[in-house]
């Protein structure tokens, strides 16, 4: 299955760093997004778009990750020259992620 089909995502992006939160449509699949969403996994999904280190933080009372993705806007979006580079655009590509 892919990520989508279990969880949406939220961003937010600010100089050449996002955040991307991904929440679980129903709760109970929350431990599989703890055990198949690792910051390395991201960090490997998004390999040549994030540059830098990727940080995860848990929210289990709210059945969500949030990542935070350095280095990962092209040195931020007034300044990148990449075509609509915001955080957004990284999320939706992570919802194409397969879950085992």
């Amino acid at each position: 299955m892919l990520l989508r089909d279990i969880a949406h995502t939220r961003t937010g992006d600010k100089g050449n760093r996002s955040t991307l939160s991904v929440i679980a449509y129903d709760k109970q699949d929350f431990a599989l997004l703890e055990q198949h969403l690792s910051a390395e996994r991201v960090q490997a999904h998004f390999a040549g778009t994030v540059h830098g280190p990727v940080e995860r933080y848990a929210l289990p009372q709210l059945g969500a990750l949030n990542f935070v993705l350095h280095q990962s806007l092209g040195g931020g979006v007034t300044r990148s020259l990449a075509l609509d580079a915001h955080g957004k655009c990284l999320s939706a590509h992570l919802l194409t992620l397969v879950i085992e």
